[in-house]
């Protein structure tokens, strides 16, 4: 049976076992534990799926409660995809902050799950990555 809570300090161990078990963690600074450490510090609505106490998912999200809600991270072990968990934890994210926009940039394997459950696709998304890039 899989349970859903918000979380306060789920362990950077914990959150880099559950990127590497996904896709996720191909395009997140797993080798890096200090940043990981402050992204969870800086994350302020951390929703996990347990299996027996054990993290098979999570959304990471920053947000302000009321206006936007930016979920950086949805990442669900692979042995537990395809079972309504990361479907389940964007429902719980936006049942905490339901007159907020959700908003997230999918990774590009995960790109076609997300109208699959209904949300949107926006083209009016910009990235500055390089601070150098600004014109």
């Amino acid at each position: 049976m899989i349970t859903y809570q918000i979380e306060k300090n789920l362990t950077a161990q914990e959150f880099i076992e559950v990127l590497n078990k996904s896709t996720l963690g191909e395009r997140r600074p797993v080798n890096e534990p200090e940043r990981i450490t402050k992204m969870l510090e800086y994350g302020n609505l951390i929703i996990t799926a347990r299996e027996n106490n054990i993290l098979v998912g999570v959304a990471r999200s920053l947000t302000d409660f009321l206006y936007c809600t930016y979920l950086s991270d949805l990442a669900v072990d692979k042995t537990y995809q395809k079972q309504g968990i990361g479907k389940e934890l964007i429902r719980r994210t936006k049942l905490e902050t339901p007159t907020a926009k959700l908003i997230l940039l999918s990774a590009p394997k995960a790109i076609n799950y997300y109208p699959k459950i209904g949300m949107k696709q926006w083209e009016q998304c910009y990235v500055l990555d390089d601070i150098n890039d600004l014109r």
